[in-house]
């Protein structure tokens, strides 16, 4: 799949290191970008990672360890970033904690965890990285969402992590408004089942989950020079699945 040409933009995912954050970041690294890898534990997956995407693009890529949660744990990873690789340009706001279970039966610690990761991490990185992508007049920040949340999905099961999804859906477009003449867009990427889930529901749209590729697609999309006009926007990635409940 060939992608936008990133050469000479720094690119960071949050939770880069394994899944959906793994394949995008190296999409990424397709194109050219100077790549960041954010991870909270998983550092030799990490580095992996890092390596591969050396080697993809030709160009420089380190990794970086902090909690997306955690103010002081963000600016550190950022001024680490920016440091060696330069002010980020291409944000991806993937970290997202999940509890399957009902809502009830979680403690608060599981509940906050999950809005903290999905919200709180969103939060806390599309505002530091805003300065210098509003300082250089161009910015690309991609949120990672959950299909149907627009539309206020709601069950006793999972029901912490589709309140922060509908919450990062509001963010993103209330962001979009907030930076619509500094040269910055701001858009998310809604999957549904994602071929590395943990586990699949008896009946999927098309009969599969969404492959990596077809979350890489609206990827190049949003990071293309070309969508500058496209802000605000949710893309749901779910084969037209229309729950009845979950």
């Amino acid at each position: 799949m060939e992608g936008p040409d990133l050469d000479g933009q720094t690119v960071l995912v949050t939770g880069a290191a394994v899944g959906v954050g793994r394949e995008l970041l190296l999409s990424t690294a397709d194109c050219g970008a100077r790549t960041a890898v954010h991870y909270h534990t998983s550092a030799d997956a990490a580095r992996e990672v890092a390596d591969e995407a050396r080697e993809r693009s030709g160009s420089e890529a380190m990794t970086i360890q902090g909690d997306v949660t955690d103010p002081e744990s963000v600016d550190g990873l950022f001024s680490a970033v920016e440091a060696e690789l330069g002010s980020v340009d291409v944000l991806v706001n993937n970290v997202g904690d999940f509890a399957p279970a009902h809502w009830a039966d979680l403690e608060f610690e599981a509940w906050n965890r999950v809005l903290e990761t999905n919200l709180n991490g969103t939060y806390l990185c599309s505002k530091r990285a805003l300065p210098e992508m509003r300082e250089g007049e161009y910015g690309r920040i991609v949120n990672i969402g959950y299909a149907s949340s627009e539309q206020g999905l709601v069950s006793p099961k999972n029901f912490p992590y589709f309140v922060a999804k509908k919450g990062v859906l509001m963010f993103t477009r209330m962001l979009a408004a907030d930076t619509q003449d500094d040269g910055i867009t701001v858009n998310a990427i809604s999957p549904y089942v994602v071929e590395n889930s943990a586990e699949f529901p008896e009946e999927l749209p098309r009969d599969r989950p969404a492959s990596f590729e077809d979350l890489i697609a609206p990827l190049y999309f949003f990071l293309d020079p070309e969508s500058g006009y496209v802000s605000g926007e949710n893309l749901e990635v779910d084969g037209g699945w229309l729950p009845e409940s979950v």
